[in-house]
């Protein structure tokens, strides 16, 4: 629990950076997008766990924002897939570098064994959370502070 503590005070701090643009759900559609790549809204809501009117109301926010585009499936034109925008990729990013800086930080202060050992934990945690692991935010710390 005090990792979590840790791990959730520096997600806080990297969302106050965007509060006035996005509420937490719609970043969390972000977030969404800009890991899984395009999405249909069926996806967005399986995956925030919320009625289908309830994501499809807080994507057209997003996209009234500017920050996300809708386009048609080349597959199956009568699905649709959500993509981030310009602005919407580079609100992603503006929440993760803070988030990358902040855990360096932490990081920084660590033996390397510990780092090391944390690392593979981490991953596996993601992975059996069934987040994608392959450019993950450790592989991109780690070389920022070895």
């Amino acid at each position: 629990m005090w990792a979590s503590r840790a791990l959730v005070g520096i997600a806080a701090a990297s969302v106050a950076e965007v509060e006035d643009t996005v509420t937490m759900p719609q970043l969390r559609i972000l977030v969404l997008i800009g890991t899984h790549g395009p999405v249909n809204l069926a996806a967005v809501a399986e995956t925030l766990e919320v009625n289908p009117s309830n994501a499809s109301r807080a994507v057209d926010r997003l996209m009234k924002a500017g920050l996300l585009d809708r386009r048609d499936s080349p597959a199956d034109r009568r699905n649709v897939h959500l993509t981030l925008t310009q602005a919407g990729a580079a609100l992603v990013e503006t929440v993760s570098s803070h988030r990358r800086r902040a855990i360096a930080a932490v990081l920084a202060r660590m033996e390397s064994e510990d780092r090391d050992a944390l690392a593979v934990a981490l991953r596996r945690f993601a992975a059996t959370a069934g987040e994608p692991v392959d450019g993950d935010a450790l592989t991109l710390l780690w070389p920022l502070i070895r």
